[in-house]
């Protein structure tokens, strides 16, 4: 297991889950925003400003989600998909939550992502 990780158990995900929810809510947000930019129109220098903007603006709310030990998955900007590194079964897991979700209820593991998603319940 890496060292330098911080492992969270369920109860401390979802701890963290008000902060993580008003974050994710702003990266959808912004990849919102940036889609309707970049969609359909011809480069020019006011729209490069305003996507460099905003994709700083996404740098610092993931950067801040980092900060607090979590991963952002969800590079389509649809579902809010947040990753929480976790020791499940004594195997290195990750608690996984969804944006439309009340708790951090599910955990997969390394390999299968949210497909391989399992109730933190059945173990």
């Amino acid at each position: 297991m890496r060292s330098s990780v911080k492992y969270f158990t369920p109860e401390e995900a979802n701890q963290t889950l008000p902060l993580v929810k008003r974050i994710v809510l702003d990266i959808l947000k912004i990849g919102k925003e940036i889609r309707s930019v970049s969609i359909g129109k011809t480069p020019d220098p006011g729209t490069e400003s305003e996507l460099n903007r905003l994709m700083d603006q996404l740098d610092e709310l993931f950067e801040e989600l980092e900060s607090l030990g979590c991963s952002y998955k969800d590079w389509n900007f649809s579902e809010g998909l947040v990753d929480f590194p976790a020791v499940v079964n004594g195997k290195e897991a990750f608690l996984c939550w969804r944006s439309d979700e009340p708790t951090v209820s599910y955990y997969h593991d390394l390999e299968s992502g949210f497909a391989g998603r399992k109730l933190i319940k059945e173990g």
